[in-house]
């Protein structure tokens, strides 16, 4: 049964995991990614990044993300869980796992789930630099990254 959640606190990957695949011997491949807080961003050195979101439909937007993952590759469990708050270098942001019975569907889930989220997700990104606050824009390569996802542009 997928899961999103949206939280401030931080999550244990190795547990996040095992409840993932817990006792379902089909699963053949489970697949993550882990967002992390980068102290650097567009030239400037970031001390904190603060994410802030929309309640209920930011949840809702993940929630679509993921089923459109579900309706394209036959996986078994989903899990997507993105922090709120503020966060500083090195912390995690945002996990991303799926599990299938094959890693091929499974890596082309993670991905898309991931590509979708950085574009369609309702977040802002507020980064504290040495010369004061600023939003973070969106960037075209997410764009671009979704975009291979289109009709045409599914990976065979």
């Amino acid at each position: 049964m997928s899961e999103v959640r949206v939280q401030a606190g931080d999550f244990d990957l190795g547990q996040e995991l095992a409840r993932l695949r817990a006792g379902d011997a089909r699963v053949g491949a489970v697949v993550s990614f882990i967002g992390t807080v980068r102290d650097m961003n567009d030239g400037s050195q970031v001390s904190e990044m603060e994410l802030e979101h929309y309640p209920g439909m930011t949840e809702r937007a993940l929630e679509d993300i993921v089923a459109q993952a579900e309706a394209r590759w036959p996986l078994y469990n989903a899990l997507v869980i993105h922090r709120v708050g503020p966060l500083a270098p090195l912390e995690q942001i945002v996990l991303v796992a799926v599990s299938a019975a094959h890693r091929g569907e499974a890596f082309a889930a993670c991905e898309f789930i991931i590509d979708y989220l950085k574009t369609d997700a309702p977040f802002w990104k507020k980064e504290q630099t040495p010369k004061g606050a600023r939003w973070v824009d969106a960037r075209i390569s997410d764009d671009s990254a979704k975009a291979k996802w289109s009709p045409a542009g599914v990976p065979a």
